[in-house]
C-alpha cells in the first residue's frame, strides 16, 4: 500500500510556510521497506527501489531514516517485534511443557514461513552470510540477532531440566543449536517453494531427536544430545 502523502500548510502567495513540511506515514513506509529487504536481501535492494516501495522522496528518506544502512537496522528490528510476538508466546507458553513448545514452535515456523501476506521464509535466517568487507556490520548484526534467538531457546530447555520436563544431562546448548539449525532449514525449503505440510513434516522428525528419559538419549539416528555423548 503506497502511503499517504500529508500535505503541510502553506503560506501567502501559495508558498508552503516555515512550518512543518509534507509529511508521510512513516510506519507504512518502513513497513514497505522491510518487506523489500525481506525479499530481496540488503545488497539485492537499490535505493530507488527502496524510495520508490515506500513512497517517499529522496530527501524525505533521508530526512526520516538518515541512509540505507540504518533503515535495513530499522527494518530489522521491525520485523523482530512482529516475529517475537508468536516466537516468544510459543516458546516460553508456561501452561505447556518444553517439549511441546518446540513441537508447537516448528509448527508455527511452518505455517509463518509460507504466509501469503508476507515474503517466504525469514527476513534474519540467512541476511548477511555473503557480504564483502565493507559489510561486516550488517553480517555481525544478523549474526547476533541469530545469536539471541538460539539463547533463548537454550534457556527455554535449562527451565524443562528444572522443572524435571528434560533430562539432567541433556546438552541444553547443543540441542537449541540442532533447533535453531533446523528453523533456518525451514526458511530455505520455504523459499524455495516447499509447501507448508512439508515443513511441518520436517519439523515432526526434528522434534524425533528429542531427548528421551532418563539417559537423554536421541531417538534419531542413535544419536545424543547429552553431555559427554
Amino acid at each position: 500500500m503506497t502511503p499517504k502523502i500529508i500535505t503541510g500548510k502553506k503560506g501567502e502567495g501559495g508558498k508552503r510556510g516555515r512550518g512543518r513540511p509534507a509529511a508521510f506515514d512513516r510506519a507504512v513506509a518502513l513497513q514497505a521497506a522491510m518487506k523489500l529487504f525481506w525479499e530481496r536481501g540488503y545488497e539485492g535492494t537499490s535505493f530507488d527501489e527502496l524510495i520508490a516501495a515506500m513512497g517517499v522522496s529522496a530527501s524525505s528518506f533521508y530526512n526520516s531514516f538518515g541512509s540505507k544502512e540504518a533503515l535495513y537496522c530499522e527494518a530489522t528490528r521491525s520485523y523482530l517485534e512482529w516475529s517475537g510476538q508468536w516466537f516468544f508466546a510459543i516458546l516460553n507458553d508456561p501452561s505447556i511443557d518444553t517439549k511441546t513448545a518446540f513441537a508447537r514452535l516448528f509448527e508455527a515456523t511452518a505455517e509463518e514461513f509460507t504466509r501469503g501476506d508476507h515474503p517466504l521464509g525469514c527476513m534474519i535466517s540467512l541476511a548477511g552470510t555473503h557480504c564483502p568487507p565493507g559489510m561486516s556490520n550488517i553480517r555481525d548484526m544478523m549474526a547476533e540477532h541469530r545469536a539471541f534467538s538460539e539463547s533463548a531457546m537454550a534457556a527455554r530447555i535449562r527451565k524443562g531440566v528444572a522443572n524435571g520436563e528434560v533430562p539432567e544431562d541433556a546438552d541444553c546448548d547443543m540441542l537449541a543449536a540442532y533447533c535453531s539449525a533446523v528453523a533456518r532449514g525451514l526458511a530455505v525449503q520455504a523459499r524455495d517453494g516447499a509447501s507448508r505440510e512439508k515443513l511441518a513434516q520436517i519439523g515432526r522428525l526434528a522434534m524425533s531427536a528429542w531427548p528421551a528419559g532418563k539417559s537423554g538419549r536421541s531417538r534419531l539416528s542413535g544419536n545424543a544430545f547429552s553431555d559427554g555423548a
